[in-house]
């Protein structure tokens, strides 16, 4: 699957984007779990969008908004973490091609050195997608994350610019 592309995420998509936030099968592999409301969800939109080294960007295949994906640069310039999720109806292979759109963007448009990333121990699809991207596990942060009932192990990912180039070949 190819020919999707990525824009910046408009007020048009909130509640859009809250519905697949929202989502039993999106909102349990989240760090926060609970159910959001539009308020809530307006008021982080807001506060967010305009700061500088983040983008929040939807996923369209075929003009259709299909993802969400979210790039913030936190330790320098050159390296940020990133975040995303899927309609939740989305067809099989929509999030390898988000995730090929999204480092295409990282690491072309951007500029950047490094993107990180992170699963919840127990998100095996997040863990596999990762390392089918080409995302080296660099990490384990042990029982670094509760859900109000257990604690769990937080996986740290990685990849370079250099590493996503070689892979592209």
């Amino acid at each position: 699957m190819s020919g999707g592309q990525l824009r910046k995420m408009t007020d048009r998509d909130l509640e859009q984007v809250l519905s697949w936030r929202n989502h039993p099968d999106v909102r349990r592999f989240m760090y926060t779990s609970h159910m959001i409301s539009p308020d809530e969800h307006a008021r982080w939109f807001e506060r967010t969008r305009e700061q500088q080294g983040v983008w929040l960007l939807i996923y369209e295949l075929e003009g259709i908004p299909r993802g969400f994906v979210n790039i913030s640069r936190t330790r320098s310039s050159q390296v940020a973490d990133w975040g995303f999720y899927l309609a939740p109806d989305s067809e099989s292979g929509t999030g390898s091609a988000l995730g090929m759109a999204a480092l295409e963007y990282a690491f072309r448009d951007l500029e950047l050195h490094k993107v990180c990333g992170q699963a919840l121990g127990f998100n095996k699809r997040s863990i596999k997608f990762h390392e089918k991207l080409g995302f080296i596990r660099e990490g384990v942060l042990r029982e670094q994350h509760f859900d109000g009932e257990h604690y769990h192990d937080v996986l740290c990912f990685g990849l370079l610019a250099s590493e996503w180039k070689l892979g592209k070949q």
